[in-house]
């Protein structure tokens, strides 16, 4: 199993388009992806532009088909990845 944690750093005040996003992307990823073992996006709570993302997925192979998906594609990289000023990512096992 792998983990993956990442951090969305959004541009100052395009943090709703994120979210709008990240809430279109859950159920795609729940309904296509039977790799992905539960994918949770979390939104600050002092920040409104900084979201953390908590995702599981069987293996490497379900990690690197999520990233191949159109979905992943269209949200993630189309439309996520340009409103941030920074993304940080970190592969983890589970104890």
């Amino acid at each position: 199993m792998i983990v993956l944690v990442a951090r969305y750093y959004v541009k100052p005040g395009r943090g709703d388009e994120v979210a709008a996003a990240l809430r279109e992307m859950a159920p795609l990823v729940e309904e296509h992806e039977p790799g992905c073992l539960l994918y949770h996006a979390n939104r600050s709570r002092d920040n409104a532009d900084l979201f953390i993302l908590y995702e599981r997925y069987r293996d490497a192979a379900a990690l690197e088909a999520h990233r191949a998906t159109p979905h992943f594609q269209r949200l993630i990289e189309g439309t996520i990845v340009p409103l941030l000023d920074k993304r940080e990512r970190e592969l983890c096992h589970p104890v």
